[in-house]
């Protein structure tokens, strides 16, 4: 096998792994959040697909979840260098297996847990709208009610703001997104 042909392993891996931390009572799902960034972010996607009953809440940042779209585009930056790893749409095998696990198309109606989507406007690496169209699609199809979030930043890239300061405020912006879905920020009522 190629890499890309066990891509299928990554994500099943890590349901595997949260399902573990719920049946040993280490956690419940309601306690249980997610967060990935670039291909990590297309590892929220793919999972948030497969098993959205075991996370109350992820943080996905400029997530390659658009990857059949992207990687049958030879003229994107960084495309054809990735066929290897991801595979090449454009071939009719990759294209099957690349099916079976692209985000953006597999989304399901069905129940999804609360996600935050940071994009970048000015990313090279993954395009602002592959995780607008995602974020789109997911509120179009979805069957709940929980939040899903995108912020789009107008002056950075695939690797945020430069500014320390800047970067620190995001990164709370996330953190408490998580925090305040699993009820960490709520005011407690001292009787």
């Amino acid at each position: 096998y190629c890499i890309h042909q066990i891509q299928v392993l990554t994500f099943s891996d890590f349901v595997a792994c949260g399902n573990h931390l719920v049946d040993t009572k280490r956690t419940t799902p309601d306690k249980l959040t997610l967060e990935g960034r670039s291909a990590g972010g297309l590892l929220v996607g793919a999972v948030v697909n497969i098993a959205p009953y075991l996370f109350k809440a992820g943080v996905a940042g400029v997530p390659f979840v658009d990857v059949l779209s992207t990687m049958s585009d030879p003229n994107i930056p960084l495309t054809t260098g990735e066929w290897e790893e991801w595979g090449n749409p454009n071939v009719a095998k990759d294209f099957e297996d690349m099916s079976v696990w692209s985000p953006y198309d597999n989304i399901k109606a069905q129940n999804y847990p609360s996600l935050f989507v940071a994009a970048g406007l000015y990313d090279p690496r993954v395009a602002y709208w592959e995780p607008a169209k995602w974020v789109a699609k997911l509120r179009q199809i979805k069957t709940d009610a929980n939040n899903v979030l995108l912020k789009c930043d107008l002056d950075s890239g695939h690797f945020s703001a430069s500014d320390r300061y800047r970067h620190h405020w995001e990164r709370a912006l996330e953190l408490s997104f998580l925090l305040e879905h699993l009820g960490c920020l709520r005011k407690k009522d001292y009787v």
